[in-house]
């Protein structure tokens, strides 16, 4: 981006508050500057599978998401960046209300999934988390059998009845868990690594298995949205690609969001990149390509290009 580009952007003449406001919000190596609100308009075809509208969060004084507002497409990776602290992980568990478990947090604004706010009164988080579920940075397989932990979610949902009682009763669900766990697995390539042991305790699969047992135990009881808090970031080269190519054949049936901090990651596997800077603050929202080589924002720029973050 050329410098006569950027100061060509905004045609309404700054004021002493409103220069002031934004050097607030800035850090050491950042530009000084207005977001526009185009920058984040982001405009796609198809339906939005999640509409945030004017999202606010504070944790107790501090003010950790400002005003965020953007729509996701479904059917496609969203990818979330921005340095340590901008409030991208904060936005994340704002879509399935992992928020509400911190007693500190107030949310403000409209989270709509399919049209349905998810923050009115009386919404059920159990179904809400079952339909937008969450995969997390450390692997967290439950101390079990591989098996039961693809089965654990579907049986306690109700989906699933395997039980003594269901036995004498003739309504034990035993094939169907194993079709299940198949499936499960062969969606997180890893029916093959594991379809001889699937007695043998989670725990001791390798962290980039064991990331992906967590994906399969996701996919087990039927989400429509997956949210991914830098899914392998804990994981070795070899361990990183295998997620990153499962995450880009999830979104042919699911839509996805990740919360990364490689700038290489997202320009890898995702269709739009959201970009969050110091204050809470969504700076630009666009897609992939665009962020990644021709942004409009400057502090995008520099972030991408290393100048700071």
């Amino acid at each position: 981006m050329s410098e006569t580009d950027f100061t060509q952007t905004d045609t309404d003449e700054p004021t002493a508050e409103t220069d002031a406001a934004a050097e607030s919000e800035t850090t050491a190596g950042e530009t000084d500057e207005r977001v526009r609100e185009e920058w984040r308009d982001y405009e796609f075809a198809g339906e939005a599978k999640l509409s945030v509208e004017d999202l606010d969060v504070h944790y107790g004084d501090d003010h950790a998401l400002k005003g965020v507002s953007m729509d996701i497409p479904e059917e496609s990776v969203t990818a979330l960046i921005g340095p340590s602290g901008c409030g991208k992980s904060t936005y994340l568990r704002c879509l399935n209300r992992m928020n509400d478990r911190i007693e500190a947090a107030r949310i403000d604004g409209s989270v709509q999934l399919d049209g349905e706010e998810i923050y009115q009164d009386g919404v059920d988080l159990v179904e809400l988390r079952k339909r937008v579920g969450m995969v997390f940075q450390a692997p967290n397989p439950f101390p079990k059998s591989i098996r039961d932990n693809i089965s654990y979610g579907p049986r306690k949902h109700g989906d699933l009845d395997t039980g003594l009682v269901a036995r004498l009763l003739g309504r034990d669900d035993t094939d169907d868990e194993l079709e299940l766990v198949q499936q499960s697995l062969q969606q997180a390539a890893l029916w093959d690594e594991v379809k001889d042991r699937l007695d043998d305790n989670a725990l001791g699969l390798s962290g980039g298995q064991q990331q992906r047992l967590c994906i399969a135990r996701c996919l087990a009881v039927g989400p429509d949205v997956i949210l991914m808090d830098e899914p392998a970031s804990a994981l070795d080269p070899v361990a990183t690609s295998k997620i990153e190519d499962l995450i880009e054949e999830l979104a042919e049936d699911y839509t996805v969001v990740v919360v990364t901090h490689s700038m290489q990651q997202a320009a890898r596997i995702s269709d739009q990149t959201a970009v969050f800077l110091t204050g809470g603050e969504l700076v630009e929202y666009d897609d992939t390509d665009k962020i990644f080589e021709n942004p409009e924002s400057q502090r995008v720029e520099d972030y991408i290009t290393g100048k700071f973050g």
